[in-house]
């Protein structure tokens, strides 16, 4: 789920009415950004705090045998399960934990980590209409529509919970995952006339790699993927009837965000990171939302321009609940709790965030973007973010911007040394 997509990010031709009103009641982070453009390794680092080298997830994982895995990621590494993560730490704070949904960070049907409720994929291939899922580590067969079996699952635990006792709930969507079908007719025929002429998309490029033939078949596809957005934007406005119904909702912090972004025939590529050879880091992977919504605790209709990362959300976190983060995790993030809060830093906030997947990193400042690719050893780029906001235009062997390249590539430099 790519911050391009929402309404409320300027899209002109999906729609997402719900996610644009907790927006419009909320707080919206114009730059937020993933470490990582693909779900298994950006999710750990969502609930570690850490980036790949240091959690040691730096591909997609699956929970299916019989899918052939990345190149280089063939399990789950053993010390991951030993990682903290932010349920391990707001259970161990009197928290009941539960997640719902896409785990993918191994041990699908018993995610352990603080979590006492679950409901997760239990392997087997994945479906949108007869999904195969585990309830607190039990199989369950459903049969009807995953997204919203989820919302249910999600449902049942929020009637678990109490006024007097704090909760902690993820729910982690599928939709708009591919494939595309499965999904209610009506949101199909919502868009069976749109042409998706704001997108800007173009032809399939040459070296386009994953989701590759989804590109035979651009605006096509494109409504498919806009009906999934817009089936799993209906499930919200059940979630907070559900809060609003348990006494809830006026003391819990909401937090809309997606693991990773998309092109959607952009570049001339559908899929993520992998969509392209070499691994892409442009704007629309690396950028998703980040909403949140908090009844007098954040300020509505407000925006933020501050650059914030994935790897700072347990920080943050930690800073909502009053938990102090784990000590000895040699983590890069910090708490932007103030900056949702519209409140005054302790300190200027850093201007530059940092990417990596596999053999690609980025630094991303304000104004520019510097890829390196194989520790330098290129192909690399180099962008001019104000002048060319779509990636169009690589300036990395342009000596007008020597300064700029050689300043960002040190920043990487020592991101890459001290947070081996």
């Amino acid at each position: 789920l790519p911050a391009w997509v929402l309404g409320c990010y300027g899209n002109k031709e999906i729609r997402t009415p719900n996610r644009d009103l907790l927006a419009r009641g909320g707080t919206r982070f114009l730059n937020s950004y993933v470490c990582t453009p693909i779900c298994s390794p950006s999710r750990a680092t969502l609930f570690t705090g850490r980036v790949p080298r240091q959690h040691g997830i730096h591909d997609f994982l699956t929970a299916n045998p019989a899918d052939k895995p990345p190149q280089g990621q063939k399990e789950v590494p053993p010390a991951f399960s030993k990682e903290i993560m932010i349920s391990d730490l707001l259970s161990s704070a009197g928290y009941n934990c539960g997640y719902v949904g896409k785990w993918h960070m191994g041990d699908d049907p018993k995610p352990g980590h603080g979590y006492s409720y679950t409901y997760t994929l239990s392997g087997g291939r994945r479906s949108y209409t007869d999904p195969e899922m585990s309830l607190n580590g039990q199989p369950v067969k459903e049969q009807g529509y995953l997204t919203e079996f989820m919302t249910k699952r999600a449902s049942e635990f929020l009637d678990q919970q109490k006024t007097d006792s704090p909760f902690f709930l993820t729910v982690a969507y599928l939709n708009p995952h591919t494939p595309y079908e499965g999904h209610p007719q009506r949101y199909y025929d919502m868009y069976q006339s749109t042409t998706f002429e704001t997108i800007g998309w173009e032809p399939g490029a040459p070296n386009a790699l994953r989701e590759k033939n989804y590109l035979t078949d651009i605006v096509g596809n494109n409504r498919k993927h806009a009906a999934s957005v817009t089936a799993l934007d209906d499930q919200i406005p059940v979630l907070l009837k559900k809060l609003q119904e348990k006494g809830l909702r006026d003391n819990t912090l909401i937090i809309l965000t997606g693991d990773n972004g998309f092109l959607l025939g952009r570049h001339g590529f559908w899929s993520k990171g992998h969509a392209s050879d070499p691994i892409n880091m442009y704007e629309e992977v690396m950028q998703v939302p980040m909403i949140w919504n908090w009844l007098g605790k954040v300020p509505p209709e407000a925006t933020r321009p501050e650059l914030i990362s994935f790897y700072d959300l347990l920080p943050t976190l930690c800073d909502v609940a009053g938990v102090q983060p784990p000590a000895d995790r040699n983590l890069c993030g910090r708490s932007y709790l103030n900056l949702a809060t519209n409140r005054k830093l302790d300190e200027s906030w850093r201007n530059v965030l940092f990417g990596h997947f596999r053999y690609t990193e980025m630094a991303r400042d304000a104004r520019y973007k510097v890829v390196l690719r194989h520790n330098g050893a290129g192909p690399n780029e180099l962008y001019d973010l104000r002048a060319d906001p779509r990636e169009r235009t690589n300036q990395y062997d342009n000596p007008q911007f020597l300064q700029v390249k050689d300043r960002l590539t040190r920043e990487i430099e020592a991101w890459r040394k001290k947070y081996a």
